[in-house]
């Protein structure tokens, strides 16, 4: 027997020695005057009977702190006597709280930290972390203490921890340690301490673990370790801050920013306090400083070691009071060589003498005899010094001279040389960490792992990051660095799927990301069950019994697969077996038993994980057959809905009916503690199931003056919505419950049931499952639909369970929605029906709706029966575009009467009636679909309108003889004209129809043209058209169009196109080149259109253009570069955008350059164009009328164009 346990077991008998003295003393006779005494006795035996371990009822949770956000961390501890409770972070040892033993029965811990930050002065506001009636002690890594920083507190049945200016070095692990007579109850939580948000959006976050070494008279090195979070861009260096002590006024140290995370800072003053802060740069900004380092005082590092005795100190100096001119120093090396400095130290010179040294750096070039001192006007205290800005790639000597007051010494030996730049010690940033791996831990956390770098050094630390998996947005899990290889990420969602990476971090900064995990979701880790309990007896014949019992409270995260029993008799030591292998359920008959024989009855449950502790032992149970005519008791007694004031309870009928028919049940509760059973239901039930609630609003359900399992979310009978469900009709139109369960564990399984009863009728519902989320939906709603549907998730160890009630009056209770069982969703309609006559006499019915899958069907009813598409009745059914066409050839009277199109796309569905009659057959019905597929029939009164097209006799004769009136398209077309675009020209013919049938060919001077870049030819219903991009000299020439119908041919000819009609000059006006349209660049919002657009009658010359802007702009005509005045024969016109100038009796004085002016605030367009009139006869100069048609005129209009913005 260990020590512990023998201490132990010794309490305990002198505990149970005390128990038995009291109960004596107490039972015996006492005078009135010893009434005081046997009170206090009393007193002490209930205080024993009560005793109990220390319990944590409700643990601490973990919590994520944002600067100047109040958070309280809270538990509730049972205990009795009041047990002693210690804050503790990793230390061993506990250590009692000061302030005796306060109360802690029953009580609500409360830990609050208030504004907790991460970048605070010192002397900002403080940081509270209260904890009522528990003394903890609370630190990552250390015992707490009283101290300057933090304040422990005990008064009365408070107890409380201040911490001033929480920084990122005060996150970690919280241990909270009860210690009692039985051991320790403890319980640990995580407080995340986030960056402060950052002045400047992007900065990154500040620094931490500001540390100073090396402490000299004039100079120090500092380090700090780089920050989790950089911004989203590289950190590019840090500035170092100091202040004095006694002074609130921080000062920069270094101009630049440095690159490390260690620097030496120099020109401090000998014997002053510092304190140091660094700030993080990067493209952004700069952070928040980090939390100012520990006072440190700047002294003389070697003084101890020139002390030569402790009782009597007796200096070296009193013994060199001869050295007058000091000796040189020695072992001058670099002791540190980064790429932005080198740090230099030395060895005093031996015998120093009394007087104080300072010291001269000289440096020198190898291959060089040229020395430079490099601190002449600021020559150092220490054997230390730092050189910043030496030319990289380079190699240096060094060497050093004390100087005192009578005088400077000779120089030290020479350094060895020295490459500046090179990274003597190594500051490149460090490789990530490898074998990074996910396991599952609890329903909130999971354990990440890691294997350390293998090349460099080893790194400060490891931050840890995480994604939830769909999303990019990495979040850190930790601003203080691990020193482990695992870490126990707390605080994630349950059921949520995330993938982790963890970062290495050292003096150089942050490695790169290591691999990410494979993708795990947040459940807890698979364990060996609890042992199950409860055990009853269920019916007992003359050698056999039937026993049951109660699933463990714990299952381990997965399914439970079955139960061992074991059975023994109290004369009998050992125990024997039931079942060799498992039972699937919690009933099991033994048998080969011996009438009116004592036994006990204990089970293990067994998992994927194995099998489960062993039971506490049954009661005792006696083998005697059951004869009374009462019914045997039930069993499994569960509840599920569990809130507020109100649960849903279940339980199974016995196995024993006894002397007749089961006629109902009757309940009973007691609350916890208490042996008084109250009986809650005046009248028996008679189902397994029923609803108790303390709630006056709840109808039908059972209401006791009790209240119920407290802490649980308000009752109000909202079991549905308070429980991630949802309600609601789907995109497909179906009324659907949904019930989602992050909790859900892989072997779970959602157990749907209506009216409690057992699942619902499979033809009326379907239920899909994905992830952690159950949907249940009903196919055809109507009023068998009605009742309570309920839903619970099995292999859990809470009850994660919800109902919904659905009632004709009111069907989902207290959720407001109304009433509607919802029909299928409908298509949509673009355009009804629409009649057409084609161009060979053929009648088109025709509507169109919105775009439909390619699964999607079509039955098109014609007078009640089925069309099919034959060669004389055409159905096209275009899906992508959602157009339903009827082509009928020979229409006739046959073919009047109610044409309805049934679609359906899924779920989804619709139906249109057309009824095609004529005038004396107006009157008639028409089926309009409706959502669902119902119909609903409509009486239209005669010439209704909408999809009833009621024909005149003079329509109803053309459809009957619209063959008749056939035209070959070929003879429809007009003569090719000419219309101006942005891009050119366009050449076109207007037809009255055009199928794909017709054939088509452009020529150019007799030769076919293709459609190229400069070159597009197409159609449309009602036009054949050329498009020319960018006409020129090339372009000129006959065009031609020759439209094929199948039957005949015709050719239709262009001479020039770029007149854009026949042009009846007078004989003496003649106009050349003209080149119509050419390309601007306009400014913002401003657009010129189609500059010169010429119209000419024998006596008036139009020139308009097309004018656009945003505002509208001003506009302004020039002739020669004056202003126009339109008076007499000048006239403008403007409308809309079309900008017309008028020269009303052209004569040889209007030739010349006419220009127009547009402007608004954004810019301005100028448009030119040249007109030249001749007299009757005169050819001009250049003009090539070879191409030109006999007496046809010229038009000479030279053009630019010019923006100014």
């Amino acid at each position: 027997m260990g020590t512990r346990a023998f201490f132990h077991h010794r309490e305990e008998e002198q505990k149970e020695e005390r128990k038995q003295s009291l109960e004596m003393k107490s039972g015996t006779a006492v005078s009135p005057g010893q009434a005081l005494h046997k009170a206090s006795l009393q007193k002490e035996l209930l205080e024993l009977r009560a005793a109990r371990a220390p319990l944590l009822w409700i643990p601490l949770r973990a919590h994520g702190v944002w600067e100047n956000m109040d958070v309280t961390l809270a538990c509730t501890v049972l205990g009795s006597p009041v047990p002693q409770a210690t804050w503790y972070g990793t230390a061993s040892t506990a250590l009692p709280w000061p302030g005796g033993r306060d109360s802690c029965r029953g009580h609500r811990k409360l830990l609050r930290a208030q504004r907790c930050g991460t970048s605070r002065d010192r002397g900002g506001p403080e940081q509270h972390i209260q904890v009522n009636s528990l003394p903890l002690l609370c630190c990552p890594g250390e015992l707490l203490q009283d101290s300057e920083g933090q304040e422990l507190r005990c008064q009365g049945c408070e107890a409380s921890l201040t911490v001033q200016c929480a920084h990122k070095e005060d996150e970690g692990f919280y241990t909270i340690r009860v210690p009692s007579l039985h051991g320790y109850k403890e319980q640990t939580t995580y407080v995340f301490v986030r960056d402060a948000e950052a002045l400047t959006a992007g900065a990154p976050g500040s620094p931490l673990n500001v540390r100073c070494h090396d402490v000299n008279r004039d100079c120090l090195l500092l380090s700090w370790v780089a920050p989790s979070d950089d911004g989203g861009s590289p950190i590019l260096g840090y500035l170092i801050e100091r202040c004095e002590a006694g002074s609130e006024q921080w000062v920069q140290c270094s101009a630049q920013p440095v690159r490390g995370c260690r620097c030496p800072v120099l020109g401090l003053a000998e014997g002053q306090t510092y304190q140091f802060r660094v700030r993080a740069v990067n493209k952004a900004g700069t952070s928040h400083p980090s939390r100012a380092s520990d006072p440190v005082t700047t002294q003389d590092a070697s003084r101890d070691k020139r002390v030569t005795g402790w009782t009597i100190e007796i200096s070296k100096d009193d013994l060199e009071g001869h050295i007058k001119i000091p000796l040189p120093p020695t072992n001058v090396h670099a002791s540190e060589v980064r790429d932005d400095y080198v740090a230099l130290a030395w060895d005093e010179p031996d015998p120093r003498g009394r007087e104080p040294l300072n010291y001269y750096v000289e440096k020198c070039l190898v291959g060089s005899s040229s020395w430079q001192m490099v601190n002449l006007e600021t020559p150092a205290n220490s054997p230390r010094f730092a050189l910043f800005g030496l030319e990289k790639g380079k190699s240096f000597r060094f060497r050093v001279r004390s100087v005192n007051k009578f005088g400077i010494s000779e120089p030290s030996v020479p350094s060895a040389p020295v490459l500046a730049g090179t990274q003597e010690v190594t500051v490149s940033p460090p490789s990530p960490p490898s074998q990074v791996l996910a396991f599952r831990d609890t329903r909130t956390s999971v354990v990440v792992q890691w294997d350390k770098p293998k090349d460099g050094p080893e790194p400060l630390g490891y931050y840890i990051y995480c994604r939830e998996t769909g999303t990019e947005q990495w979040q850190t899990v930790n601003n203080k660095p691990v020193t482990g290889s695992e870490f126990t990420v707390p605080g994630l969602q349950p059921g949520k799927e995330y993938v982790f990476c963890v970062k290495s971090v050292s003096d150089a900064g942050l490695s790169e990301s290591s691999p990410e995990t494979d993708p795990i979701v947040v459940r807890p880790a698979i364990a060996c069950p609890s042992a199950p309990r409860d055990f009853v007896l269920l019916h007992c014949g003359k050698a056999e019994m039937t026993i049951g019992w109660k699933a463990p409270k714990h299952k381990g995260g997965t399914k439970i697969l079955g139960y061992f029993l074991d059975q023994h008799e109290p004369s009998e030591p050992d125990w024997h077996e039931v079942n060799a292998r498992p039972i699937p359920r919690r009933v099991c008959t033994v048998s080969s038993l011996q009438e009116g024989h004592l036994y006990q009855f204990r089970a293990r449950a067994m998992n994927r994980a194995g099998v489960g502790a062993v039971s506490e032992p049954s009661d005792l149970f006696r083998c005697e057959e059951w004869t009374m005519p009462e019914p045997g008791p039930p069993h499994d007694v569960r509840c599920t809905e569990v809130r507020d004031c109100s649960l849903q309870l279940h339980w199974e009928a016995p196995l024993y009916l006894g002397a007749g028919p089961l006629t109902g049940y009757f309940i009973e509760l007691c609350e916890e503690g208490s042996e008084e059973w109250k009986q809650i239901n005046k009248q028996p039930t008679g189902t397994t199931h029923m609803k108790v609630c303390t709630c006056p609003e709840c109808p039908g359900a059972a209401c006791p003056a009790l209240t119920l399992i407290p802490g649980r979310v308000p009752c109000r009978c909202q079991t549905w919505k308070e429980a991630s469900a949802t309600f609601g009709v789907d995109e497909e139109g179906f009324i659907y419950m949904a019930f989602e369960a992050p909790e859900k564990n892989d072997s779970s399984e959602f157990i749907w049931s209506k009216d409690y009863e057992g699942p619902p009728d499979p033809d009326r519902v379907q239920i899909e499952e994905e992830g952690n989320r159950s949907k249940l939906i009903l196919k055809e709603p109507s009023e068998k639909d009605l009742g309570v549907y309920s839903v619970e998730v099995t292999d859990v160890d809470d009850d994660i369970s919800a109902s919904c009630t659905l009632t004709k009056e009111e069907p989902v209770l207290c959720l407001g929605f109304p009433w509607c069982f919802s029909l299928p969703p409908v298509i949509k309609l673009i355009s009804g029906w629409n009649v057409d006559v084609l161009e060979k006499g053929e009648v088109r019915l025709w509507l169109q709706v919105e775009k439909l899958s390619p699964n999607a069907e079509l039955h098109l009813i014609f007078n009640d029966k089925e069309l099919t598409s034959t060669p004389t009745h055409k159905i096209n059914f275009v899906k992508e575009k959602g157009l339903v066409e009827l082509i009928i050839q020979d229409f006739c009277a046959d073919d009047k009467g109610m044409y309805t199109a049934q679609l359906k796309d899924g779920k989804a569905k619709n139906q249109f009636t057309l009824a095609l009659i004529d005038e004396s057959n107006c009157a008639g019905s028409v089926v309009c679909e409706g959502r669902g597929g119902r119909a609903q029939h409509q009486h239209h009164p005669p010439c209704s309108s909408g999809w009833d097209f009621v024909l005149n006799r003079e329509i109803w004769e053309f459809l009957l003889n619209s063959s008749l009136y056939f035209t070959p398209p070929a003879l429809s077309a007009t003569p090719l004209k000419i219309q101006p675009t942005e891009e050119g020209i366009k050449i076109y013919t207007e037809v009255k129809y055009y199928t794909d049938y017709m054939k088509t060919t452009w020529y150019h001077k007799e030769k076919q043209l293709e459609s190229r870049d400069r070159t597009r030819a197409g159609s449309t219903m009602n036009q054949l058209w050329l498009h020319i991009l960018e006409p020129g000299e090339a372009d000129r020439g006959k065009y031609t169009l020759e439209i094929f119908d199948g039957s005949s041919s015709h050719r239709l000819t262009l001479h020039n196109p770029f007149l854009f009609c026949e042009l009846n000059f007078p004989a003496h006006l003649q106009l050349h080149n003209p080149f119509l349209f050419y390309a601007l660049n306009f400014p913002a919002h401003l657009q010129l259109h189609n500059p010169f657009l010429f119209s000419v009658s024998p006596q008036t010359l139009c020139l308009t253009c097309c004018v656009s802007g945003d505002p509208y702009p001003e506009i302004t005509w020039f002739k020669n570069e004056k202003v126009i005045e339109f008076k007499d024969r000048y006239k403008m016109d403007v409308k809309g955008s079309m900008v017309t100038i008028t020269i009303e009796r052209v004569c040889n004085e209007d030739t010349g350059k006419y220009s127009i002016y547009v402007k608004n605030k954004y810019g301005s367009e100028t448009g030119q164009v040249t007109i030249s009139v001749y007299k009757h006869g005169e050819i001009p100069i250049g003009t090539d009328d070879t191409n030109l048609p006999p007496q046809q005129p010229k038009l000479d209009i030279n053009h630019s164009s010019s923006s100014a913005q």
